[in-house]
């Protein structure tokens, strides 16, 4: 595994760690630095490396919170179980711009009355914006949850066009 970062981001600092497969993780926002020393305790044979597969989606990721990307084009590797893997394949599914429920989200992998199950999942998601789980808000309107914090969540919404009701 290897992993590359960039600073000064409009999320802050923003790490991405990568296996062979794929991306394995994006790591940013409030708890960034914390979650970032986890990653690094549980992996410590990871190497730095600004070229390979972790530069290449950090170049990605940089691109889109610029205005200049709407889809990512880099394999990824995220590590879930399989209802989770189902949640966030579907999450991968919602265009550039436009927002789901959590109940509908869950409606769309068969399991209608799932609705919270999947808001956990997405809150386990790994790789937050190459698998837009930003775009899943609650069937009223309110942003939800979001593991780079609220705040981030909105901000991307907005990068991406999304009109927001006061909340």
């Amino acid at each position: 595994m290897h992993w590359s970062m960039a600073e000064g981001t409009p999320l802050g600092t923003l790490w991405v760690v990568a296996s062979a497969r794929g991306v394995h993780r994006v790591i940013f926002g409030e708890n960034g630095e914390r979650e970032w020393a986890r990653v690094q305790a549980a992996h410590p044979e990871m190497e730095r490396r600004e070229d390979g597969l972790a530069a290449q989606a950090l170049a990605q990721i940089i691109e889109y919170l610029r205005g200049a990307r709407r889809t990512f084009t880099v394999p990824l590797d995220p590590e879930g179980t399989p209802f989770q893997q189902r949640v966030w394949k579907e999450a991968a599914r919602i265009p550039y711009g436009q927002t789901l429920t959590y109940r509908e989200l869950a409606r769309r992998i068969g399991q209608p009355q799932a609705a919270r199950a999947v808001g956990q999942a997405l809150g386990a998601n790994p790789l937050p914006i190459l698998i837009p789980c930003h775009r899943v808000i609650a069937a009223d309107g309110r942003l939800g949850g979001y593991t780079g914090g609220r705040h981030l969540k909105q901000w991307l919404l907005l990068l991406e066009g999304e009109r927001l009701a006061a909340r």
